[in-house]
């Protein structure tokens, strides 16, 4: 990666752990590669799918962000 986006990990770890505990020692993560986003998901379907739900509400924003985009 370009650069590391923190906190997309550390929001698919706390989704996860709401469920299951262990989501908290998850290595996902999400960093910048170019102008993409590139996003490491959990192993398991259900991970997966809990996941893509958490990256519903970002993903507009950070792809903003990413193009050239202001925070706002």
């Amino acid at each position: 990666c370009d650069r590391l986006i923190p906190g997309v990990g550390e929001a698919l770890r706390a989704a996860g752990a709401r469920t299951l505990p262990q989501a908290a020692l998850s290595r996902s993560m999400g960093g910048q590669v170019g102008k993409c986003l590139v996003v490491c998901l959990p192993g398991s379907p259900g991970g997966v799918r809990d996941a893509l739900e958490v990256l519903g509400d970002l993903l507009p924003h950070a792809l903003h962000v990413i193009q050239g985009g202001d925070h706002r």
